[in-house]
Formats: structure tokens, C-alpha cells, sequence
């Protein structure tokens, strides 16, 4: 069965050597597609543990393409908390008042699952989301810091704070960008079966620098700039 155990060992040793690509977060990656229209507002969502000035580098590259991008002004991501999508829901509803326009939603790992459920919350000021290596199918188990996810949070991976669904779609256009390198997080389950995600995409990357490597980042201009 798929997307049930957690990548290899020899996998995430891989991890560790990617890593130094995350220091990189100040430049500009290859140039891609422009946004379709200029100044479309994107927010990033950083991965569990990660702060979100790591995103540097992905925010950069969106401006430089064209859109009004920017990461969620939250700092450090510690997981999820009871008040959590009543944040995300402000912080989105506040950004499509401010431009007038509906937000795409960007989320690495972890914060791809808070970009897809605050997505169903306010579905009408949202106008896509592209996940990066987000575990949102199979086993939340399937990964390799699950453990510590639970030591970090006081909650288990399977018994979040609040309900939630996180296999089901999100009523907007959804893009999953996932990894067969990924040591991380099984890959299946960043991918999703039929019906979880209305396109995925696979990049030649680590999980650890879904917001750094040049190939990653030219993959989350195209799935900006692609139709739904």
C-alpha cells in the first residue's frame, strides 16, 4: 500500500546536503512565467519549524515575475494551534480586501495543509493553491518528523485541535508539487490519489529546498500562471 511508511534513511541523509540551499533565500531564481497580470496577490506559508524569512528567496522571484507577493507575518511555524485557522482566515480575507483581488495560496510542507484548509474556510477570496511537498494524502505518519511534530504540538498527527479533512479538496484550483527525492515526506502522499488535487507536478528537488532551488521555484511560477 502507498504512502503508508516514511522515506528511506538514505533519503533524508540526502536531505541534510540540500539544506545549505535554504541559506540562499536573498536571490532571484531563473527567470519563468510572468504573472498573468500584474501585482496578483500570493501569500507563502513556510514549513513546520521553519521561519518564514527562509521563503526570502520564493517571494523574491514571484515579485521579480510580476506578482504582489509576500509570506504570512507570522514568523516561526510551530504547527498547528486552535486559533490557527481563524489567523490564516483573517490574513487572507484582509489581503483580498486590501487588493481587491482573490489571494493564491502558496504552502511549503506543512504549511501547504494550513493553505489548503483555509482555502475551504474562505474559498471565495482565494484563487488557487500550489502545495510544495505537503503531506495532505495517506498516512500522516508517512514521514520522517511526525515524532517530533507531536512533541513540538502536544497533539498527535492523527487528532489535530480542530477538525479537519485533509485528503478533501479544496473548492478552489489546486496544485501539488511533490518530490521522488523527497526524504521527508513519503512522496504519494504529496502527490494525492484521484480527486485529492486537480494537478500535480513533480520537481527534481528536496523537500528541504522546495523555496530555494531554482527548478522548484520556476515550477511554482508555472503553476501560478497556468490555467485552472
Amino acid at each position: 500500500m502507498t504512502g503508508t511508511v516514511p522515506p528511506p534513511l538514505r533519503k533524508l541523509v540526502g536531505e541534510t546536503l540540500a539544506m545549505r540551499r535554504r541559506l540562499l533565500f536573498s536571490g532571484i531564481a531563473d527567470a519563468g512565467p510572468r504573472a498573468p497580470d500584474p501585482d496578483r496577490p500570493v501569500i507563502v506559508f513556510p514549513a513546520f519549524m521553519v521561519h518564514e524569512v527562509f521563503c526570502r528567496r520564493l517571494c523574491r522571484s514571484l515579485v521579480s515575475a510580476g506578482y504582489d507577493a509576500r509570506t504570512w507575518g507570522m514568523g516561526l511555524n510551530r504547527g498547528l494551534e486552535p486559533d490557527m485557522m481563524d489567523r490564516l482566515r483573517d490574513l487572507v480575507a484582509a489581503t483580498h480586501d486590501r487588493t481587491g483581488r482573490k489571494v493564491a495560496l502558496v504552502g511549503w510542507s506543512l504549511g501547504g495543509l494550513f493553505a489548503r484548509e483555509v482555502a475551504k474556510v474562505v474559498p471565495d477570496s482565494v484563487e488557487r493553491v500550489v502545495t510544495l511537498a505537503s503531506p495532505f494524502s495517506g498516512n500522516p505518519r508517512a514521514n520522517n518528523v511526525w515524532r517530533i511534530y507531536e512533541w513540538t504540538t502536544g497533539h498527535r498527527v492523527d487528532a489535530p485541535p480542530i477538525e479537519v479533512d485533509l485528503a478533501s479538496k479544496p473548492p478552489v484550483p489546486t496544485f501539488a508539487l511533490w518530490s521522488p527525492k523527497d526524504g521527508v515526506v513519503t512522496p504519494e502522499c504529496t502527490r494525492g490519489a484521484s480527486g485529492q488535487c486537480d494537478h500535480d507536478m513533480m520537481v527534481d528537488c528536496n523537500h528541504t529546498d522546495f523555496v530555494s532551488n531554482p527548478k522548484a521555484i520556476r515550477a511554482v511560477l508555472e503553476a501560478l500562471a497556468s490555467g485552472s
